[in-house]
């Protein structure tokens, strides 16, 4: 079994095949240096902690006591589908019986001139060390994309006194996926926070000289910084698949249970689309650090000959200046919208499709005040609930009796 992939989803895979009982050679093919490593701490705990390191998925010890292979800072480059083998960047070959590809995703990089060493993207370790070397008092930094990343850095940023401008051409931070609703309540503490946010700015040009980046912005205004960081999004890392000539459709085509074209040879996490069970198989790639998790698990199980479909809800969550923001399902496969207030400011947004299915729940509050509630929603939409409007939009109605019914 060969793993192409060594972060949170080939990590989890590796590791699952050992516990299912497998006992032939596992082999995990990985471009950076560092274990395999959890990503969500990078724009968070990373920034933020006096002497920063990777959160670990496994250690040495535990890889070698499971007897997988970890070959580090190698980059995997072609696929002989025939042969079964895999060529590696320092000129060696693997044979592979299965083949699992967890290549997962990479910034979307700006279409710009202008991008020196100061305009940078966050997604490996190595990247949040660089930019976090420029996170203190007294500096400025720009961030170009009001999605997650961005704003999660943002609050990083400002807990260490930075100056903080996030430009977001779109008309509001976090379009893609989050309700209006909660978008603005994230907007709101983060300029309680002092961070700058321009929303429906485009960027005319961007000159960076080494020492600082200057950001003319559509509108005509000028944003100087010591650090731009760029978040507009991720693609899929899909050329070694491609140039294999697997199916590519908004990332590496798989079936309900992860296996592409070639049934030696399976993809899990950023790196593919999948048709998700629940939304009656719309094809869907899904970027979040549960689905790297469960996907990787089930790749495992399959890749053993489970036959085992997916039909995980998504969930999705983040946290900024002690608000927790949860989402579970996919908010635009809803046509109606149920508020239910939790106390203390906390609420739930239950979204309904046309036939009264409950298609998803977002849900804001401080720490883990809406957790609970969308676990259950989470087991509702995934049992494809039917419940009444009324019902969910009241506090004294408990979703776990909707549940039970």
């Amino acid at each position: 079994m060969i793993v192409v992939g060594a972060g949170e989803c080939g990590g989890r895979a590796a590791l699952a095949l050992r516990d299912l009982g497998y006992d032939g050679p596992v082999t995990l093919v990985g471009e950076e240096p560092h274990l395999p490593y959890e990503r969500p701490p990078l724009s968070k705990d990373a920034m933020v902690g006096d002497a920063p390191s990777i959160k670990a998925i496994a250690s040495d010890e535990v890889l070698a006591e499971r007897s997988i292979r970890h070959i580090r800072s190698v980059k995997a480059v072609a696929i002989d589908r025939a042969a079964h083998m895999v060529r590696l960047s320092d000129g060696s070959v693997l044979a592979y019986d299965k083949l699992l590809l967890a290549t997962g995703s990479t910034p979307r990089k700006l279409p710009m001139p202008g991008l020196g060493s100061r305009c940078v993207y966050l997604r490996t370790f190595a990247d949040a060390l660089a930019i976090r070397a420029h996170l203190n008092a007294g500096n400025r930094i720009a961030i170009v994309g009001g999605g997650f990343i961005g704003l999660e850095l943002a609050a990083a940023a400002r807990k260490l006194g930075t100056d903080v401008t996030v430009i977001e051409a779109q008309p509001r931070i976090l379009m893609r996926g989050v309700p209006a609703e909660i978008a603005e309540i994230i907007h709101q503490a983060h300029v309680a926070e002092g961070v700058d946010i321009l929303c429906g700015e485009g960027i005319a040009a961007l000159a960076d000289d080494g020492a600082r980046v200057r950001v003319a912005l559509a509108g005509g205004r000028e944003i100087v910084a010591d650090l731009a960081v760029i978040g507009i999004g991720a693609v899929p890392v899909t050329g070694l698949a491609a140039e294999a000539g697997l199916a590519i459709e908004n990332g590496i085509a798989v079936d309900a249970e992860l296996r592409t074209v070639d049934p030696g040879i399976f993809a899990a996490g950023d790196c593919c689309s999948f048709p998700l069970a629940v939304y009656g198989g719309r094809r869907v790639r899904l970027e979040a650090w549960r689905n790297a998790q469960e996907q990787g698990a089930l790749a495992a199980r399959n890749m053993l000959g489970a036959g085992e479909a997916h039909a995980a809800v998504p969930w999705f969550w983040s946290d900024q200046y002690g608000l927790t923001l949860q989402i579970a399902g996919l908010s635009d496969e809803g046509s109606k919208v149920v508020r239910r207030d939790l106390g203390d400011g906390a609420f739930i947004l239950f979204h309904l499709a046309d036939d009264g299915r409950l298609v998803a729940a977002s849900g804001i509050g401080a720490a883990n005040a809406v957790a609970r509630e969308i676990r259950l929603a989470e087991m509702l939409i995934g049992k494809r609930a039917r419940p009444a409007p009324e019902a969910l939009g009241s506090r004294e109605v408990k979703l776990k009796s909707l549940l039970a019914a």
